[in-house]
């Protein structure tokens, strides 16, 4: 194979594995130029494989060794070379192209070794933590594939990213109650009178249900906040915080009295670029 079949195999890679793990993401590069598609493929399907780490071990020690690999990889002190991982591949291809720092990457992996334990989310202040570390840092990365970095951008891209991630903890409370996770604040449940193995039994109880309301008010206070910031970046860049018309949507559906918690939910595909079609052509993403 030459190194531009190669070259070509590995985006090709990266692109199936976020279309099939991370479709939401997948869909809004869909409105950029194919040169930008690229660069951003590879930083989200670097986050597919981190995050999919949990997933993919029964214990956590091989967890933490495949999240040790990535470390290294980008720290230069890899154990053989990134040939063989195309996701590795195209990540550094980007992060020479684009100067992406290689930090806030490291600070990702290092975020979601949380994921690979069964301890509780302490408290809103770590969740928030978390979430800006990976949510956060995925959408001020990305932007930096499309315009110069900027301290309106890396504002934006915050909120966005809180509002994003706390609606993605909602999302995936029935997977994560099934396997004892908790990504919601314990420290919340327990204000509103409740605790771990409420949320463990799958049902919705009035504790669970007004600590998850309190969630749903954060990411929708923060979901404002990121919609008002829009008007002032690069036009170029708006197609990057496309999918909050996805969180837009999702949290109308999650603030409703008869929507439960414990239940899983799917959106069609279709459904997702529809929404992200329209919003390109709106304003405020609506």
């Amino acid at each position: 194979m030459s190194a531009a079949d190669a070259t070509s195999s590995s985006a090709g890679f990266c692109a199936a594995l976020v279309r099939t793990h991370d479709f939401a993401r997948y869909a809004s590069t869909l409105f950029l130029p194919a040169a930008q598609r690229r660069a951003l493929l590879s930083i989200y399907a670097f986050n597919v494989e981190i995050s999919r780490v949990r997933e993919q071990v029964s214990q956590p020690l091989p967890g933490e060794m495949r999240l040790q690999w990535w470390t290294d990889m980008l720290a230069g002190a890899g154990h053989g070379g990134i040939e063989g991982n195309p996701v590795a591949a195209e990540l550094m291809l980007a992060i020479r192209n684009c100067r992406l720092p290689v930090e806030p990457l490291t600070r990702l992996i290092e975020e979601h070794q949380f994921d690979l334990y069964n301890d509780p989310m302490p408290s809103m202040a770590a969740l928030e933590g978390y979430v800006n570390d990976t949510a956060s840092a995925l959408f001020s990365l990305a932007a930096r594939v499309v315009v110069r970095p900027s301290e309106e951008i890396d504002h934006l891209a915050r909120h966005a990213g809180l509002a994003q991630g706390i609606v993605q903890v909602v999302a995936a409370l029935p997977l994560d109650a099934s396997r004892r996770q908790l990504f919601v604040p314990l420290q919340l449940l327990q204000q509103h009178g409740g605790g771990m193995e409420e949320v463990f039994s799958g049902r919705q109880t009035p504790a669970a249900r007004a600590a998850i309301d309190q969630l749903i008010g954060e990411a929708r206070s923060h979901l404002k906040m990121a919609l008002a910031l829009l008007a002032g970046i690069p036009p170029q860049a708006r197609p990057i915080f496309l999918p909050l018309a996805l969180v837009r949507r999702d949290l109308k559906r999650m603030s409703r009295a008869d929507s439960d918690p414990f239940v899983p939910r799917a959106t069609s595909r279709f459904r997702i670029l529809w929404t992200l079609w329209r919003a390109a052509r709106s304003r405020e993403f609506s």
